[in-house]
């Protein structure tokens, strides 16, 4: 998939993130681990993200994340998470994959919209799994 949507290119990639959803916060502490700091990540709640990318409209960012690439490409939902994740060496293949396959990658955004519509139910999966 390509993005449709193009900014001014962050210093660094940027993964943009719904900062009052307690789901989304503990998914990108796990990515920032990963991703240790070859991503910048920023709610898009704060004013300086808006003040910063006023191009990127609220509405974008309320259905799903967005990932800013250093050209300036914007893209959404499962494709954003994959390519912030392909800046850690042993997740390329998972984007490589989403680009190679439309099967692939049909899946991966129904995962990732299936996931996001029921925040709930696997924010207390993955915290009850945490425990376990």
């Amino acid at each position: 998939m390509s993005a449709a949507l193009h900014v001014t290119p962050p210093p660094k990639p940027l993964l943009v993130y719904d900062g009052d959803c307690a789901f989304c916060l503990r998914w990108i502490r796990k990515w920032q681990r990963m991703t240790d700091d070859r991503v910048e990540y920023t709610p898009y709640q704060s004013l300086e993200f808006r003040q910063q990318y006023p191009g990127i409209r609220l509405e974008r960012c309320e259905a799903s994340v967005q990932f800013v690439g250093p050209d300036g490409a914007v893209y959404s939902g499962a494709e954003a998470v994959l390519r912030s994740l392909a800046t850690a060496s042993r997740a390329r293949r998972w984007l490589r994959w989403y680009e190679r396959s439309p099967l692939f990658a049909r899946f991966a955004e129904w995962a990732y919209r299936f996931v996001a519509s029921h925040r709930t139910f696997f924010s207390a999966l993955t915290r009850s799994r945490k425990r376990a």
